[in-house]
């Protein structure tokens, strides 16, 4: 029929048709020069992931014509699970591998195949996945094809058995070692491609030009974590490895193209040259700088075992002398140029020695518990110091000028966060009696106010168990702090609903054993509650604790005696998780302090500050779709998963994806990402912790 003539017509003068048959040469002269690809838009839908199943994206005829022109039907199922979830930036597909058994095979028909479909359309390249291809002294997979040029690149990992990796038995023991050894490698494995210029995206001839050939590591900050991109598997899959396992590091790859049809040449060369000396460069031990990396990995181990004598010693921070605090930049988290920094130096009455196992020992400045309050002039450094203090609940690398800056694990940094979202809070503590009687024991709102959204932020860390509070004036709601005599003269405290922090932050060690560090600048009735002040001048800390008591006696505080009573702190309930309003599976967009769970409202995590890595901020989005079905108190689910990812590592987070741009968040900050949730649903509360 007409219809007929007219489509195939169409089809066969499709820029992909016209140009398939000349995009081979310039494909390969893109390889030879190792030039990437631009941006775009578009893609297909369906994109031969089988059918309009679950691992389609929408046109059953596209899925069902690919199926039919390749074979292998229902590509796109991955495992289960393929078109229902999204890997962290929106794509479908992957689905859960762990109960697929891989197909095994050698470079050769890896290259062979790869020159088979050269120039086919790109959904071709499926054919290339769930195979673990023998490179030699590694092994590669394809887990997950990209839809199309355009779409977030293609999930890949290599693995490299323990006896090829040849690292030694210290390197993996106690576990800081091993956890510091994986960040070493990631950090490798991002510099070596790097090195080799493959990091970038670059392009030639705009759309119908050839583009790809980005590969990509996730790049860590100036922290130590618990990261998903290089793991030790020693399962049972493994054991039979040389060495007993082996070093899995996982990477992003844009598969190359000229328009939708595949570059096969250049692709080959990307798994067949730029892949293994990659690998080389970066996973082998031969290849390793030994010094540098037992350097680090020391270094990680010290820090550790520092954090682990606080709560013995009776301190809730150390800071080391010589420490550099100071940033480069306020957009920068590298150090200072030592030329410019002042080096920390400890006043001799707060002065401390802590025995590490490979410096041998650290002395510098025990901050004690209780409450201690930073002090001094403008621009001396109060908030430098608290800010290192705040982050000192994560390791550092070796020249980051704060490793010897350890903080208690369970501090938290609060802060006012205007416009927040609070649910179902018990406030009460310290706000209550709003206008018409409105009681806060429950308390619930869209829109928080500075006030209002410091209290629930406070309650929330005590929920999740926090340790100390951490708190700079700056940040704070000023009428939440404190309010002064004529304030109270003027406005009664019957008709005031806040209870100033100042009330309670007595009770909060005293019954609570909840220390609190607090930068403080412009009012001195705190002198009268604390136990520590700490005066900065000129970047160089001293011992105020006895001139600020004597100041106290010398000069009445402005505040009326009634207003600085401690009253006392309550248990803090314990919220029983409904729903977060959120499903697994759900296509997530996330940013660096934001999260989008598909079309639900923005989830901003700024005021939430001891996140410092946007892996981080994508494994709260995947913990806070694990506990989406949980029906039960939020200390306890954030209890269980954190036992999990202890047990099991970050993969627990989405079972079979092997997703390697996860970076571990403490428990403390999915809790408070999940409070933050607009659509978190609570049923009540249950006991309380006190």
């Amino acid at each position: 029929p007409s219809w007929r003539l007219a489509r195939l017509f169409v089809a066969c003068c499709s820029p992909t048709a016209l140009l398939s048959t000349s995009h081979s040469s310039s494909c390969a002269a893109v390889a030879m020069s190792g030039k990437g690809y631009g941006g775009g838009k578009g893609g297909y839908k369906g994109g031969g992931k089988g059918g309009g199943g679950k691992g389609g994206r929408g046109n059953p005829g596209k899925g069902e014509y690919y199926k039919n022109l390749y074979g292998g039907g229902g590509r796109g199922k991955g495992g289960g699970g393929g078109g229902k979830g999204g890997y962290n930036e929106g794509e479908g597909g992957g689905g859960d591998g762990s109960t697929k058994r891989l197909r095994t095979s050698g470079g050769d028909e890896l290259r062979a195949t790869l020159l088979r479909i050269d120039g086919r359309p790109y959904p071709a390249y499926n054919d290339i996945k769930d195979v673990e291809y023998d490179l030699g002294r590694f092994s590669a997979v394809v887990q997950h094809v990209q839809s199309d040029p355009f779409a977030p690149p293609s999930r890949c990992y290599v693995r490299v058995p323990l006896a090829h990796a040849a690292f030694p038995p210290e390197c993996f023991s106690p576990p800081a070692r091993e956890t510091a050894l994986r960040d070493w490698l990631t950090r490798r494995f991002h510099a070596a491609a790097k090195r080799a210029g493959v990091d970038q995206r670059s392009g030639e001839g705009g759309w119908h030009g050839p583009k790809g050939g980005e590969l990509l590591v996730d790049l860590p900050g100036q922290h130590v974590l618990d990261r998903s991109s290089v793991v030790v598997d020693r399962s049972a899959a493994a054991a039979g490895l040389p060495g007993g396992g082996a070093i899995e590091a996982r990477f992003t790859v844009a598969l190359p193209a000229r328009g939708r049809s595949i570059c096969g040449e250049w692709a080959a060369q990307i798994f067949s040259e730029t892949l293994p000396r990659l690998v080389h460069e970066a996973l082998l031990h031969e290849s390793t700088d030994h010094s540098a990396l037992m350097a680090h990995l020391c270094s990680v181990e010290d820090q550790q075992a520092a954090r682990s004598q606080l709560a013995g010693r009776g301190l809730v921070a150390f800071v080391a002398d010589g420490s550099v605090l100071p940033r480069a930049t306020g957009a920068s988290d590298r150090p200072m140029d030592a030329a410019s920094a002042v080096p920390f130096s400890s006043p001799p009455s707060l002065r401390v020695t802590l025995p590490v196992p490979n410096a041998g020992s650290l002395t510098g400045m025990g901050l004690p518990r209780g409450v201690t309050l930073i002090v001094g002039g403008g621009f001396h450094g109060k908030s430098t110091l608290l800010e290192a203090l705040q982050v000192g609940v994560y390791d550092k690398v070796s020249g980051d000028g704060r490793e010897g800056v350890v903080t208690d694990r369970m501090a938290v940094k609060v802060r006012a966060e205007d416009g927040r979202a609070v649910t179902s809070v018990d406030i009460s503590p310290f706000i209550d009696h709003l206008p018409f009687g409105k009681r806060t024991g429950a308390f619930t709102t869209a829109d928080a106010s500075g006030s209002t959204s410091q209290a629930a932020s406070i309650i929330e860390a005590l929920e999740g168990g926090a340790s100390a509070l951490l708190l700079d004036e700056d940040t704070s709601a000023t009428n939440f702090m404190i309010r002064d005599a004529r304030m109270q003269a003027l406005v009664s405290a019957d008709r005031e609903p806040i209870r100033p922090f100042i009330t309670r932050v007595r009770s909060l060690w005293s019954e609570r054993g909840v220390s609190t560090v607090l930068v403080v600048g412009g009012s001195g009735d705190y002198f009268d509650v604390a136990d520590t002040v700490l005066m900065l001048h000129e970047y160089t800390p001293s011992d105020a604790t006895a001139a600020a008591k004597d100041v106290a006696a010398r000069i009445a505080g402005g505040a009326p005696p009634e207003s600085k009573a401690d009253r006392g702190m309550p248990p803090t309930p314990r919220r029983v998780l409904s729903a977060p309003g959120l499903t697994a599976g759900m296509k997530t967009h996330t940013g660096r302090a934001s999260i989008r769970f598909g079309d639900e409202p923005e989830l901003d995590l700024g005021g939430v500050e001891q996140i410092v890595e946007h892996s981080q901020v994508r494994a709260i989005a995947e913990a806070c779709l694990r506990l989406g079905g949980a029906a039960r108190p939020i200390d306890e689910a954030l209890a269980e998963l954190e036992a999990s990812i202890r047990e099991g590592g970050l993969d627990v987070l989405r079972p079979g994806w092997r997703l390697g741009n996860l970076a571990a968040p403490r428990m403390l900050e999915v809790g408070a990402a999940l409070s933050r949730l607009r659509g978190l649903e609570v049923e009540g509360s249950v006991g309380g912790r006190g």
